[in-house]
């Protein structure tokens, strides 16, 4: 029975590997924000962990937004129709273009909120100039995505990997040196960082219209582009798929935001401690997104095709490959849960001694309970990247919003403010918000995909 699903992980592998690299790269730019930035101490890691909290909102809505392209796209890729494929990628590229100015503008104004969620106030001066100049770098980035899911729908994976390999080293060289002080350009602190995160970012963006628009099959999506093309029609389309698909990556992405004020309620150690684990868990959760968006894809192709009996199958075959591997990334979680707080903390500062050895105990705790919720995330990302292939977006994302906010967030937000568990208690929360999306997410695909098999035969 395995044997048909296990004989697709070499091609979903193939698909995802580059986009699971990408994945990775958008997230070593936070960690290694975070790992520059907490050599300089705790209050400037909680700091970076705060600013980049609002962010990570900011950039939930632009990433899940844009995922609404490549649908369209697909299924305009097998059935050979170039005219959807192009009319997807100028609608969607305009849109993201607009969106990215808006949540750029949105961050800014929503500054004040850091004051009426009653965070450190030392915390909050440092936070304030990195989350302006980071904030400008959600403009770049979500165009980066129109560009990317456009590929990604014509199964060219690849070239997104390539964008962000170049974005994390121009990233780290920038990083040093303006964080630090090297050679002839000033100490700026967690500003450094910040400013590191806008230019790679544009470089990213100038890279992937360079590299996309010089290949023979694509140069003609990136000829004769005028603003009287844009229709109602697909505008649309694209909202009504990217706004719930938005939704959907908020929900989830604002659980994790609450945690890390409700940790920063706690103390600022425990929001030190909460940023190292869910840089770490962020980390290893790319792979289950590079899985989602091959799920996104195969998808989508299959259902183009009308073979919902083979959609299925390779559906389920990305699905367990996540189990596998999230499986794997949890055993390593437990077995150095101990020692892998170590890579973000500057252990030779004697002034920040009783600090590490707080954020180290907690953080470790972190580890456990993320070993444990990896899987269960794993498993909802790759549902939602069929779900989305089906172009199946409304009744997902009201189920996400009952997961993370009626169930998960009381728990967290219960465990973490009236019990001594304290930070592990607002994970175990996190938890059982994972646990009931994967699980209701796996009954909405199975209840649609026997609709669709009944209606076949």
């Amino acid at each position: 029975m395995f044997a048909q699903y296990t004989k697709e992980f070499r091609y979903n592998l193939k698909l995802a590997y580059p986009v699971i690299l990408g994945m990775i790269g958008h997230v070593m730019i936070q960690i290694v924000d975070n790992i520059m930035v907490g050599k300089l101490g705790s209050t400037e890691l909680a700091a970076v962990s705060l600013g980049n909290s609002m962010i990570f909102v900011a950039m939930s809505l632009g990433i899940g937004f844009s995922t609404a392209i490549t649908p369209i796209v697909g299924e305009g890729d097998v059935e050979n129709d170039t005219g959807k494929i192009r009319s997807a990628f100028h609608h969607g590229l305009f849109l993201c273009t607009i969106l990215g100015v808006m949540l750029f503008l949105l961050v800014v104004l929503a500054k004040p909120i850091m004051e009426l969620l009653q965070q450190p106030e030392e915390v909050i001066v440092l936070a304030k100039p990195y989350l302006d100049w980071v904030a400008f770098s959600l403009v770049p980035l979500i165009i980066y995505q129109g560009y990317k899911q456009f590929a990604d729908g014509l199964s060219m994976t690849k070239f997104s990997m390539y964008a962000i390999v170049m974005a994390n080293i121009v990233h780290i060289g920038i990083n040093y040196c303006l964080i630090y002080g090297i050679w002839i350009f000033p100490k700026m602190g967690i500003v450094g960082a910040a400013l590191g995160t806008v230019i790679s970012r544009i470089l990213m963006v100038a890279f992937m219209h360079i590299i996309l628009s010089r290949q023979e099959k694509l140069k003609s999506y990136f000829q004769g582009f005028m603003f009287s093309d844009i229709k109602k029609s697909m505008l649309r389309k694209i909202i009504n798929l990217g706004l719930p698909s938005a939704m959907q990556m908020m929900f989830e992405v604002v659980l994790f935001t609450a945690a890390i004020w409700l940790c920063g309620n706690i103390g600022k150690t425990s929001q030190a401690a909460n940023q190292i684990a869910l840089s770490l868990a962020s980390f290893t959760f790319m792979f289950a997104m590079g899985l989602s968006v091959v799920s996104m894809i195969r998808v989508s192709n299959q259902r183009g095709l009308q073979d919902y009996k083979n959609l299925v199958v390779v559906a389920r075959s990305i699905f367990l490959l996540a189990i596998v591997i999230e499986i794997v990334f949890a055993l390593l979680f437990i077995a150095f849960h101990q020692s892998l707080p170590y890579l973000f903390l500057n252990m030779d500062n004697n002034l920040q001694e009783v600090d590490n050895a707080e954020v180290i105990a907690i953080a470790s705790k972190l580890l456990i309970v993320a070993a444990i919720f990896q899987i269960s995330d794993g498993i909802q990302v790759v549902v939602l990247g069929a779900l989305r292939g089906l172009q199946d977006v409304k009744i997902p994302m009201y189920i996400t919003f009952v997961a993370y906010w009626i169930i998960g967030f009381p728990i967290s937000w219960y465990l973490g403010e009236c019990t001594e568990l304290k930070a592990t208690g607002v994970w175990i929360g996190l938890l059982a918000g994972l646990t009931a999306a994967a699980l209701f997410l796996y009954l909405r695909f199975h209840f649609l995909t026997n609709r669709m098999r009944k209606g076949d035969n």
